[in-house]
């Protein structure tokens, strides 16, 4: 088996059976051997059905979730490489020879672009396509040293090696960006590969303020530095330097008299700072420990020299 196609669905009656056969017909046309996998997310129309009919592999997850789906389909694909597609015919499935070609010359993720391809009218609404994708995507480059234009996009594909190495975990809709985030820190021979986005047919699964803050999330939850040890330092060195220069005693810098509410400032900002650099470390420990990071500098380093035995021994009585 060269190439599985994963497609999970959720109540998409109305385009299963064409996503199944655009997807069949790319993979004929390529003359190689492949499957369509259609991962039922607790659909209650005629979804699975269809997709029986049309000759694709269904399987039942009951775990409701993007994510889930996706990582019960890519357990179950058997293809060397492996093509994930959305339910709702937005993409062009007879495409995907592009895809299976790049990784064929040696790519070990391929994304889809929306926005280095076309975005047909009525496609993506206007939230998302000036705000939330290029805000999301804007912060993720930021956050990871990323060149990536449309993050979120839903066709993709990706090597059965590269998916193992990956080790998701996430069950909602951050699994697209924690797909990303993963290949990127695995330092995998990435593609992005312009395309065109129709509009969808039947109902939208997206919640667009629910799904966005979950993305931002698991993005600060991956970026600790971004999110407590920068802003924690930022606070605590202006605040120490306020507290050595008051330390001898009130300051007078010609018409200005810095005394006891200078100092209170101070020791706001080094406390806060110092409690948010705690945060950090806490946050890059957890990451750690479940397994979101395989490796960390700041905290193997922070262990080599602090432990519980130093910390009780070193406690005052």
């Amino acid at each position: 088996m060269e190439v599985s196609v994963v497609i999970p669905c959720l109540n998409e009656e109305k385009t299963i059976g064409i996503c199944i056969q655009k997807a069949m017909k790319a993979i004929k046309n390529k003359g190689v051997t492949g499957e369509v996998i259609v991962v039922d997310n607790g659909s209650t129309d005629n979804s699975s059905n269809i997709a029986k009919s049309m000759g694709a592999r269904v399987i039942y997850q009951p775990v409701m979730g993007y994510g889930s789906a996706y990582l019960m389909g890519l357990e179950e694909a058997k293809g060397k490489y492996i093509i994930m597609a959305d339910a709702d015919d937005t993409y062009d499935l007879q495409e995907l020879g592009e895809f299976l070609d790049s990784l064929k010359s040696g790519y070990e993720f391929c994304i889809g672009s929306r926005f280095k391809g076309k975005i047909l009218s009525g496609a993506m609404p206007w939230l998302h396509r000036y705000i939330g994708n290029p805000i999301l995507t804007g912060l993720l480059n930021l956050f990871f040293g990323a060149k990536i234009s449309d993050a979120h996009c839903g066709l993709r594909a990706v090597t059965k090696e590269a998916y193992k190495k990956m080790n998701l975990k996430t069950l909602g809709m951050e699994f697209a960006s924690e797909m990303v985030i993963k290949a990127l820190k695995l330092k995998l021979k990435i593609k992005e590969i312009p395309l065109t986005y129709y509009p969808r047919q039947g109902e939208s699964k997206l919640n667009s303020f629910r799904d966005g803050w979950r993305h931002l999330r698991f993005m600060l939850l991956y970026s600790p530095t971004y999110l407590f040890l920068i802003p924690g330092l930022v606070m605590f060195f202006p605040g120490l330097v306020i507290l050595l220069v008051l330390l001898p005693g009130p300051l007078i810098l010609g018409k200005l008299f810095f005394d006891i509410h200078y100092m209170v400032l101070g020791s706001l900002l080094a406390i806060l700072g110092f409690q948010t650099i705690n945060l950090g470390l806490y946050a890059k420990a957890y990451s750690l420990t479940e397994h979101f990071e395989e490796n960390d500098r700041v905290i193997e380093w922070f262990l080599r020299y602090f432990n519980l035995e130093r910390g009780l021994y070193y406690a005052p009585p």
